[in-house]
């Protein structure tokens, strides 16, 4: 499975919220989260491993914020077609 990925949450065809997933180690569970910009809380493992975002906003979530926070937390960047689903209207 390659990281980071993308799950969407929809209600009525709308996104509702949504998770990026991290790269993260079997059994490695979220213990504290901290809110990165409008619409995101980054969840991190006791030890303080980043291993999650989620977006609880995802129609006011840009990609460019959304890079921000993952270089931040040293992981890959997205391209805009990856967090198209966010877009579905």
């Amino acid at each position: 499975m390659k990281w980071p990925y993308l799950e969407v949450t929809y209600r009525h065809g709308r996104p509702l919220a949504a998770y990026i997933y991290l790269a993260r180690a079997p059994g490695d569970r979220s213990r504290r989260t901290t809110p990165a910009g409008v619409g995101m809380i980054i969840d991190y493992t006791e030890a303080g491993k980043p291993i999650g975002i989620e977006i609880t906003a995802p129609e006011q979530v840009t990609i460019a914020e959304l890079n921000g926070v993952l270089a931040s937390l040293d992981a890959p960047a997205l391209a805009a077609e990856d967090i198209a689903p966010l877009r579905a209207v």
